[in-house]
């Protein structure tokens, strides 16, 4: 299978598993990638997901252009009407649970919009970012132009977006684009400490902060301020936030139940 999904202990590893092909997407990863979203989703089960690649040379170098080449009946009212062949990307843009992407290689192309669709951002030093489509032709169609200028300096933004230039691990991490380097074998070490510490949170108040901040750019601060103080209010009398506090006072882990 391309895609490989692993749960344990309410956090899910997505693996993409076309390594002999640096994981670029063919019709039958997008296919089981936006399967894989809507599952994480759904299951109660699961608290927050990590995002991956197989091998150790790419995370994800976009699209399969062997595999991907337009048709004559393959219009682009069709893929956005019918197959929602746009979905693969904007499906995990919409989880309301956190997602890590631990990214051990290439990030390009629709990978690196895998990436920047992901909450947490962590590299290894051998890591490379770039959004190449200008080079054969094409341009990010899946919220490249629209994130990467949002989540790093503009300055090195449109650098990247114009020429398809890669930036490495370290370039990475002083734009803000990742939020740590690790030496490769430490990469999905860190993953996990990072997904468990959020696991071990009260779900509710998880799910509320992500959804919370990923607005926090399209809202003028004033409404952000009061969807921020409705959310609090909603929060305020769960069972959740009860047990934290007695936990607390007990100085023992909190047993929460997302209620």
């Amino acid at each position: 299978m391309p895609v490989d999904v692993t749960i344990e202990a309410g956090i899910a590893t997505v693996t993409l598993n076309r390594p002999e092909a640096m994981n670029s997407i063919d019709p039958e990863m997008r296919a089981q990638l936006q399967d894989t979203w809507r599952m994480i989703g759904d299951n109660d089960e699961i608290m927050v997901a990590i995002i991956t690649g197989a091998g150790d040379r790419a995370f994800c170098t976009g699209s399969d252009l062997k595999k991907t080449m337009p048709t004559a009946d393959e219009s682009f009212a069709r893929q956005m009407f019918w197959t929602g062949d746009s979905h693969m990307v904007a499906g995990l843009a919409a989880l309301n649970k956190p997602v890590i992407a631990a990214i051990n290689g290439y990030a390009v192309a629709g990978g690196l919009e895998i990436v920047l669709a992901c909450d947490i951002r962590v590299a290894a030093d051998t890591a490379q970012f770039g959004l190449s489509e200008v080079r054969v032709g094409s341009m990010p169609g899946a919220a490249g132009t629209q994130q990467l200028p949002r989540m790093i300096n503009r300055a090195t933004a449109m650098k990247m977006l114009l020429t398809g230039d890669r930036i490495g691990a370290q370039e990475a991490l002083r734009a803000g684009l990742v939020s740590d380097v690790v030496a490769p074998a430490e990469l999905i070490l860190l993953a996990n400490q990072i997904a468990r510490r959020i696991a071990d949170n009260a779900p509710l108040s998880v799910r509320a902060v992500k959804m919370l901040a990923q607005r926090a750019t399209d809202i003028p601060l004033e409404h952000g301020m009061w969807m921020e103080r409705l959310a609090f209010g909603l929060l305020r009398n769960t069972e959740d936030r009860v047990e934290g506090r007695v936990a607390f006072k007990e100085k023992r882990k909190p047993a929460y139940k997302g209620q």
